[in-house]
């Protein structure tokens, strides 16, 4: 658990160098695939994305292992037009989602508002939340290069021990769906759970508390992918 937090606290801090770094006008005003050569290597804004508040806290499981870093050059740039395109396909198909493009990856949001839920207490997937799921397990069908990472989360509403178990059921729930019902390959996925600690959002109100819980799925390239674009990159050598 050391190493993993330690993991973490690295990806914690590249995350804020990517964000100081991206604040710089000319980056401001690239496109993803720009920003794919801008920012290089330095990698790690995803973890923001999914983790919310208390960036590098809590969680199980190797996170930056899945997530890596950042490809520069011509390379970032030709994963960067791939995963533009997969990132449009999703908005398209779930306009409910928050979908958003960071570093190589995307991230999908789901909360009570955004197209997957879960009844209080419950961790099954709904007959609403399976109408997303499936939409977004066709897209992950015809992009075939990436892995993908489910998170869950919980407000803060009952004791730290059992919202961990809850978010730990419902990504779990999340990724069986994907892989049992849906048929998408169990080596694509890694599943991880923070509980109440990552909130994104005031736990005070019923709005922050609908918005923190939520399930985070982040799309990543896999390794054939960054292959395939750094071949393509030095002209198929």
């Amino acid at each position: 658990m050391k190493n993993a937090l330690k993991q973490l606290s690295i990806f914690a801090l590249a995350a804020t160098l990517v964000t100081g770094f991206s604040s710089c006008e000319s980056v401001q005003n690239a496109n993803n695939k720009q920003k794919g050569a801008v920012i290089g290597a330095t990698g790690g804004a995803i973890l923001g994305a999914i983790l919310g508040n208390n960036v590098g806290k809590g969680g199980n499981g190797e996170i930056g292992a899945v997530i890596g870093g950042v490809v520069g050059g011509t390379a970032g740039v030709l994963i960067g037009n791939k995963m533009d395109k997969q990132a449009q396909q999703i908005e398209q198909e779930i306009p409910g989602a928050q979908v958003e493009r960071v570093d190589d990856g995307i991230v999908v949001t789901f909360d009570e508002n955004s197209g997957v839920y879960f009844d209080t207490n419950k961790y099954n997937i709904n007959t609403a939340s399976q109408q997303s799921l499936d939409k977004l397990a066709g897209v992950l069908r015809e992009y075939p290069d990436t892995d993908v990472l489910v998170v869950g989360h919980t407000d803060s509403t009952g004791s730290d021990e059992y919202n961990m178990t809850l978010s730990k059921q419902r990504a779990q729930a999340v990724t069986n769906y994907f892989v049992q019902d849906k048929g998408l390959s169990s080596g694509r996925f890694t599943t991880n759970w923070f509980g109440e600690q990552s909130p994104v959002a005031d736990n005070s109100t019923a709005e922050g508390r609908a918005q923190n819980r939520r399930v985070n799925i982040a799309i990543v390239p896999n390794e054939q992918m960054i292959r395939e674009a750094e071949q393509e990159a030095q002209g198929g050598n």
